[in-house]
């Protein structure tokens, strides 16, 4: 028996959208971008101590021999929830859709609508 044949259509949706949220593989990216990213920050954190000291002492050659994850400009900001990584607020590390779903049923603490 499937859920929405035991509930109301008006229940059966309110649950369904809440269920994504507690199940954010539902509607995530695929694993294996996340994962590469993943991958891409430990990467970078790895290296970072060392391309900071090539570049202070200006040896441009050994920096080149490092791999090419290494460069923080190779990282993608994404959603904390779904992986998407286009329209990313950076200060909520949300997408625009799921900050504004969560905004407005009130889960980002200090997020009000505005009113004026």
């Amino acid at each position: 028996m499937l859920l929405h044949e035991i509930l109301p259509y008006e229940n059966f949706l309110a649950r369904k959208r809440k269920l994504l949220y507690m199940v954010p593989e539902l509607i995530m990216a695929k694993k294996s971008w996340l994962e590469r990213d993943k991958r891409k920050l430990r990467t970078v954190r790895k290296y970072s101590a060392l391309r900071a000291e090539l570049k202070a002492k200006k040896d441009y050659v050994s920096l080149a021999q490092l791999p090419r994850d290494a460069s923080p400009t190779r990282l993608v900001n994404r959603c904390q929830i779904t992986g998407r990584r286009r329209a990313f607020i950076r200060r909520f590390r949300l997408s625009r859709i799921t900050f504004r779903e969560l905004a407005s049923a009130g889960l980002i603490p200090g997020v009000t609508r505005s009113s004026w």
